[in-house]
């Protein structure tokens, strides 16, 4: 059993997650060779709704947007707020993240989320846009769909939103290493992930 585990709290829909993507590669990639496993959590930033989002939201959420672009220079395909009727949903997404985890796709799938949303002006609350994503990732559809709709797969979601909860978390993304059955959060930096790989540098160091 592994004495360290990384946990990347995160939400496809969550604007601040597509924004620290670059960073997170990066930091990704350093963990992978301190031979320390990430563990993806879905953390669930608004339950299942219908309802249009109201303009003050629109213009809120759109706002953020804008000043991710503004301050890191991340893409975003601003005609996503013209082409589509918005909810404040993004249990739908996150579900479509698990059903392709099952499949072996969770990673891809979120990251075609994110594009899907982000970059092609696609509504990712729309079980139509996971059902797109599933067959351009050459899953398993009729699995897929499947699964997405099951109540074995929502108890499974109900757990890893339970779990994120109960994590040492401040919204999204959020980071914490568990290590010898400590939990420590981990400083995120959307321009260096460099403070937040010697901050696990020095916790590993003290085993």
């Amino acid at each position: 059993m592994a004495r360290n585990t990384f946990y990347y709290v995160h939400d496809p829909m969550c604007s601040w997650c597509w924004a620290h993507r670059p960073q997170w590669a990066l930091f990704e990639q350093a963990l992978n060779t301190l031979d320390v496993p990430v563990q993806y959590v879905l953390g669930g930033l608004a339950p299942d709704s219908d309802v249009p989002m109201p303009e003050e939201q629109i213009a809120a959420i759109s706002g953020y947007w804008k000043k991710i672009e503004a301050l890191l220079g991340t893409k975003f395909n601003h005609e996503f707020w013209a082409k589509n009727t918005p909810r404040r949903s993004t249990y739908p997404a996150c579900r479509a993240v698990l059903a392709a985890a099952w499949q072996g796709a969770e990673r891809p799938m979120n990251t075609a989320l994110q594009k899907a949303y982000y970059l092609r002006a696609l509504n990712p609350s729309d079980q139509s846009t996971h059902q797109l994503l599933a067959q351009e990732l050459n899953l398993d559809v009729d699995k897929f769909i499947s699964d997405l709709n099951s109540a074995t797969l929502e108890q499974a979601f109900v757990e890893q939103l339970n779990f994120a909860h109960s994590l040492p978390i401040q919204g999204f993304p959020s980071m914490v290493l568990q290590y010898d059955e400590q939990w420590h959060s981990i400083v995120l930096d959307y321009q260096d992930y460099r403070g937040g790989l010697a901050q696990v540098r020095e916790i590993l160091a003290r085993g």
